[in-house]
This record gives C-alpha cells, sequence and structure tokens, in this order.
C-alpha cells in the first residue's frame, strides 16, 4: 500500500532512498489489522532521524512504557557498575539470601543473570497467565518487594548451563546495583540512589533526559519491565549501543562492555547480555534469523515493542505499539522490510 506522508511528523530521504519509498516500507507497521496499533516509529540513520510517525493521542514528547526494552537500560548500568569496578562480571552476585554455605546459587554469577542462565526457577509465560512467575512477580504477591521474591526463588538448573528468559533474573540486578550505591534499606533512600546514579551517568551524558524508571515499594527500580522515555530518547538509546557506547565523541559506556552484550550466550546463540541477536538456531528467536545481518541486535517488549539496531546499514528502528502474538510476524515483516531498504557499508 501506498502510504500517507503527511502522517509523518518528519520525514527525509537518505542516500538515494526516497521519502516516499521509506514511508511505503513502515506502511505495513500501520496496518491494524495485521499488525495491531503502532503508538510510535522512528528510524535513524547516523544518528539522523529520517522517518517519525505517532499514533493518535502519541507526540516527540510522550514517554513509552518500555517493557522488556528496560532489560537492556538496566544491563547498561550494570555495565557502567563493571567500569566502575563496583561489580564483577565473571564473579558470583553479591546476594545476602544466597549466601549460606552450600547454597548452589551462591554459584550464580553476573554474566549468568545478564544471559539469562542463572538456573533459578521460573515461569516467564503461562496460561492462565496469571500463574506466571513474571505476573506474580510485577503485579500480585511479590509487587511489593519483586527483588525477594526473585531470589527466594530454587535451583532448577546448575547456573550457566540453562536458558531461561526471565524478567526476575533482571529484578536481582537492580536490587544488586541499588545495593552497591547504599546501605540503606529505606525505599526513599534506595530510589534516590538509583535515580542519582542513572541521572549522573546515563541520562545526562547520553542526552536521554525524559528517562523515568519505575520502582517498587521497597525502593527497587523495576529495570526488567517498566521505564518510560520518548521515542526519540529509545532512538538515542539505541544510537549509544550502535556506536559501541560513544556520545559525542565520549566513551561513555565501554565498548569491551557493548561487545559483551552483543555477543551469544553459550547456552542461546540468540541472546546476548540483555540484547536479542539475529543469530540462527536460537531459543524463540523474535528477530529475522537468515535475513538481514547477523550484527543486528535488539531491545524487545512486550506487544512488539521492537528497538532494533542493524551496525551494518548504521540504523536504529523503534516501533512501540500493541500487538498480539499472532500480529508479531507483520510486525517483524515490517521491520525487515525497512532494514533491508538501506544498503550496507
Amino acid at each position: 500500500p501506498s502510504a500517507d506522508l503527511s502522517r509523518y511528523a518528519s520525514l527525509h530521504d537518505s542516500g538515494g532512498i526516497s521519502t516516499r519509498q521509506i514511508a511505503d516500507a513502515a506502511e505495513t507497521l500501520f496496518d491494524e489489522d495485521s499488525a495491531g496499533t503502532t503508538q510510535a516509529f522512528v528510524l535513524m540513520r547516523d544518528g539522523r532521524i529520517l522517518a517519525e510517525r505517532y499514533g493518535e493521542d502519541i507526540d516527540p514528547e510522550t514517554k513509552l512504557l518500555s517493557r522488556s526494552i528496560g532489560k537492556t537500560v538496566t544491563a547498561t548500568l550494570i555495565g557502567l557498575m563493571v567500569s566502575d569496578g563496583r561489580l564483577a562480571l565473571e564473579s558470583p552476585a553479591p546476594i545476602p539470601a544466597w549466601s549460606q554455605p552450600g547454597d548452589p546459587r551462591g554459584a550464580i554469577t553476573l554474566r549468568n543473570l545478564l544471559q539469562m542462565t542463572s538456573g533459578l526457577e521460573h515461569i516467564e509465560d503461562s496460561e492462565p497467565l496469571y500463574t506466571a512467575d513474571s505476573v506474580r512477580m510485577l503485579f500480585t504477591e511479590g509487587a511489593r518487594d519483586m527483588a525477594t521474591y526473585a531470589e527466594a526463588k530454587p535451583i532448577a538448573h546448575p547456573p550457566g548451563s540453562h536458558f531461561t528468559y526471565s524478567t526476575a533474573d533482571t529484578m536481582i540486578l537492580s536490587d544488586l546495583m541499588t545495593r552497591m550505591l547504599t546501605n540503606s534499606d529505606q525505599p526513599d533512600r534506595r530510589r534516590s540512589a538509583m535515580e542519582e546514579f542513572i541521572r549522573g551517568r546515563l541520562m545526562t551524558p547520553a542526552g536521554l533526559s525524559s528517562l523515568t524508571p519505575e520502582y517498587d515499594a521497597r525502593g527497587t527500580m523495576i529495570g526488567g519491565a517498566m521505564m518510560h522515555m520518548t521515542a526519540r530518547d529509545y532512538v538515542r538509546f539505541g544510537e549509544l549501543l550502535r556506536n559501541q557506547g560513544r556520545v559525542n565523541g565520549h566513551q561513555l559506556l565501554s565498548a569491551r562492555w557493548v561487545a559483551f552484550m552483543t555477543t551469544p550466550s553459550d547456552r542461546n546463540p540468540a541472546y546476548g547480555g540483555h540484547l536479542w541477536l539475529n543469530r540462527e538456531g536460537g531459543d524463540g528467536n523474535p528477530l529475522f534469523p537468515g535475513r538481514g545481518s547477523r550484527r543486528i541486535f535488539a531491545a524487545i517488549g512486550h506487544h512488539g515493542q521492537y528497538l532494533v539496531v542493524d551496525p551494518t546499514r548504521r540504523l536504529v528502528i523503534l516501533r512501540m505499539g500493541l500487538s498480539t502474538a499472532e500480529q508479531y510476524g507483520a510486525v517483524r515483516r515490517g521491520l525487515l522490510r525497512l532494514v533491508e531498504l538501506f544498503p550496507q557499508g
């Protein structure tokens, strides 16, 4: 279908790719019957926004809820703490609940938590949905203290031996970071310590002024599912990762850390350090294995949220929306068409 160019807040050509080609390629994302509701679409190339379109009652200033895209923000914050020497990738995670001699959870490393190989018992999705650990942790009996719910789970597999996608692993990382910043158990102090770190180390230097995490009643950042940013700040965050942690010539995040995040884990070639990778053979890969570059990576959230980065085409593409599982295929097809519109190199 031919797109209505007037619906775009901004639209520019690039290197021989016309505005008409870009808009027509994006049209699948706005077909509500096949792809659901797209709240925001932004395409950036070489750090410049080429296309930008918003849904009803949404504009460039609207903060949009992240879902699991927030996991990648959490992993970035962890990387800053590793660079500071506060945490170490290969060391056992210092969780007080796992500190008793002989507790097998004491062997879980930071790497295990970031690569979803902690081995902790966890069910991310189930039928009925309210029985899933992710839902119970975020919305019912675990909601007031999500990290304690996650940290109390027993071992189901030896750490490092099995991939299980787990929002709980990310909540453990959120709690771990907070305890590196403050010894206080007071929720307000825990929250303030984390907010100060995020503002000083990521928001201000990376220009992500709209970044707004949510916190549970204990003052732990809900880093696995609930952060808010404008669409433009999401693509700025993606651009930070595309540039291997550099912003305006400054190395904000270690390039080695970005390399870790974008390297396949031993237990799932489609998953790195809180990022999905465009690799064949992965467990439930939501990208486009076999199509596009194998260097493509993405932060992906529930309801068809995608922040796709293709270093080979110098692209960052955001799609925020509300889709059913049956509509995810159309969303992926639309994103792939946009990616393949641009030449590599």
